[in-house]
C-alpha cells in the first residue's frame, strides 16, 4: 500500500511540475489567476462592505477603518515575508524535484510566522491606545478605533499564518484551494458585519468582531487543506529545520521584498492618515474610502501577478528562463488591459462611488478629487508590480527588495510630506499618482536589463 501511495504521490508531482514547466503561458497565467483574482475581488468586496456598514455609523466611525488598516498591514507584512519567502523557495524546490525540503521550508515558515503573530498581538493588546494616536488618530476617531483595533489583535494570529497557508498553496499551483479559503472567510464576514453591527447593536465592536471570527475561519479552512494531505509539500512540527539556519535564511531573503513592501505600506497610511489630520476626520474617511476603491482596483494587477508567480518560480528552477520572460509580458499586458478598463471607471464615477460609503458632503468633495488622481495612478502599477514579482520569485531578493521600497517609502512618503506644503490637500489627494508614477519608470530598467541577459535557449548567458 505504501508503494502504491509513493506512486500515486509522484505521478501527482509530474503531472503539476508538466503544467507548470509545459503548459503554455497564454493558457495557464488565466487558469492560474482567475482563482486568485476571484479570491482577493471578494477579499476587497469584504473591505469595501466593511467601509459601506461602518460608514452607516458616522465619519469619525469611518474614518477609524483607516486608521486600523495601518494594523492589518502589519501583520500582512510578516505573513507575506515568510507567506512569499517560503513560497518562492519551495516552489522552485519542487521544480529541481526537492519534495522533502520543500516541506521543510514549509513547515519552518508556518510556525515561525505563528509565533510572530502571537507577539505582535500581545504588544498591541498592551498599547493599543498609544499605538491608534501614534498611527493618525484624532481624539474624536480614538474610540472607534481601539474597539476595532482590539478585535483585529485578537484575531492578528490567525490572519497572519494564514498569509503563509494561502501563498505556499499558490506557489504549489493550487489557487483553487487557496481561493476557498479566502473566499469563505471573506463572505461570512459580508454577512456578519450588518448582523453584528445593526442585528445585535454592537456598532463598531461589531465590525471588529465580524473581520476577527470570519479571519479566523478563513485559518482553519486553509489549514485544513495541508492536514488532509491536499498538497505536495507537508506541515507539521517534525519538519521545522532548526538545525540548519539556511533553510530560514533563504526564505527570510526571499520574502524581505514582501515585508519592506509591506511595512512601508503601513508608514504610508499612517503618512497619509498624519498629513490628512489638519483637514478633520472627513480627510481621513475620504482617504480611507479611496485607498479601499483603490485596493479593488489593485487586486486585478494583483491577482493576475501571482498566477504568473508560481510560473516563473517553476520555470527558474527547472531551468526554463524563456517561460519566466514570456510570462513577464503576458501578464504586463493583460494587467494593463483589465486595470485600464477598472481605471476609467473609477475616475467617471468618482463621487457617486465615494458618496456610496458616506453621504457626508465633505469627504464627497475630498474623496472624489482624489479618486481621479488613483485612477490614473493605476495605469502605472502594472509595469511595477511584474517586476517586482517576477525578481521576487527567481530569487532575485536585492532587486526586489529595492523595488519594493519606492511605492510606499522612498517616493510615496517624501511626497506626502512635501506636496502639502507647496499644494495643501491636492497634495494628498495626488500623492498617489506621483508615486506610481516614478515607480513604474524606476522598474522599467531592471526587467529590461534582465531580459537582456537571456539567451536564445532561455537561460541566463551567466548562468
Amino acid at each position: 500500500m505504501a508503494d502504491a501511495v509513493h506512486r500515486e504521490r509522484t505521478a501527482e508531482e509530474q503531472a503539476q511540475y508538466d503544467k507548470l514547466v509545459g503548459t503554455p503561458i497564454p493558457k495557464l497565467i488565466p487558469k492560474l489567476a482567475v482563482p486568485t483574482v476571484l479570491s482577493m475581488m471578494i477579499t476587497m468586496l469584504y473591505n469595501l462592505a466593511d467601509s459601506y456598514f461602518v460608514g452607516k455609523l458616522g465619519t469619525s466611525a469611518s474614518a477609524s477603518i483607516g486608521i486600523v488598516m495601518a494594523v492589518l498591514a502589519t501583520y500582512q507584512a510578516f505573513g507575506f515575508l515568510f507567506g512569499h519567502g517560503a513560497g518562492a523557495v519551495m516552489s522552485r524546490q519542487l521544480g529541481r524535484g526537492e519534495k522533502e525540503e520543500a516541506s521543510r521550508t514549509t513547515s519552518t515558515a508556518f510556525f515561525a510566522t505563528v509565533v510572530i503573530g502571537f507577539l505582535l498581538s500581545v504588544f498591541g493588546l498592551v498599547f493599543v491606545t498609544p499605538l491608534m494616536r501614534l498611527l493618525g488618530s484624532t481624539e474624536t476617531i480614538l474610540p472607534y478605533a481601539v474597539t476595532y483595533a482590539q478585535c483585529i489583535f485578537l484575531s492578528g494570529t490567525f490572519f497572519c499564518s494564514s498569509c503563509v497557508l494561502n501563498n505556499v498553496l499558490r506557489y504549489e499551483g493550487r489557487a483553487f484551494f487557496a481561493m476557498i479559503g479566502l473566499v469563505s472567510g471573506s463572505v461570512l464576514n459580508i454577512f456578519l458585519d450588518p448582523l453584528f453591527i445593526f442585528g445585535l447593536d454592537l456598532g463598531i465592536l461589531g465590525a471588529g468582531l465580524a473581520t476577527a471570527l470570519s479571519q479566523t475561519i478563513s485559518f482553519l479552512l486553509l489549514l485544513g487543506v495541508f492536514l488532509r494531505g491536499k498538497t505536495i509539500s507537508h506541515l507539521s512540527v517534525k519538519n521545522v529545520d532548526l538545525k540548519h539556519a539556511a533553510t530560514t535564511v533563504r526564505v527570510l531573503r526571499n520574502g524581505l521584498p514582501s515585508l519592506v513592501r509591506q511595512l512601508l505600506g503601513m508608514i504610508g497610511t499612517t503618512a497619509l492618515n498624519i498629513g490628512a489630520r489638519p483637514y478633520g476626520d472627513a480627510a481621513i474617511a475620504a482617504m480611507t474610502i479611496d485607498g479601499r476603491v483603490s485596493m479593488f482596483l489593485f487586486s486585478f494587477v494583483l491577482g493576475i501577478g501571482q498566477g504568473y508567480q508560481p510560473v516563473s518560480a517553476y520555470g527558474h528552477g527547472a531551468g526554463r528562463d524563456d517561460r519566466v520572460r514570456d510570462g513577464y509580458w503576458f501578464t504586463l499586458f493583460t494587467s494593463e488591459a483589465v486595470i485600464g478598463v477598472l481605471a476609467v471607471l473609477a475616475i467617471v464615477f468618482a463621487e457617486p462611488i465615494v458618496a456610496f460609503f458616506r453621504d457626508d458632503p465633505e469627504v464627497i468633495r475630498i474623496g472624489a478629487g482624489a479618486m481621479k488622481f488613483f485612477g490614473i495612478a493605476a495605469f502605472f502599477q502594472p509595469m511595477a508590480v511584474c517586476t517586482n514579482m517576477m525578481f521576487q520569485s527567481i530569487g532575485e531578493s536585492r532587486i526586489a527588495t529595492f523595488l519594493s521600497t519606492l511605492r510606499s517609502g522612498l517616493y510615496y512618503v517624501p511626497i506626502l510630506l512635501i506636496l502639502p506644503r507647496f499644494i495643501g490637500l491636492l497634495g494628498i489627494q495626488s500623492a498617489v499618482l506621483w508615486s506610481d508614477m516614478l515607480t513604474a519608470l524606476t522598474s522599467l530598467p531592471f526587467a529590461l536589463n534582465f531580459f537582456r541577459k537571456l539567451s536564445r535557449s532561455g537561460k541566463l548567458k551567466d548562468a
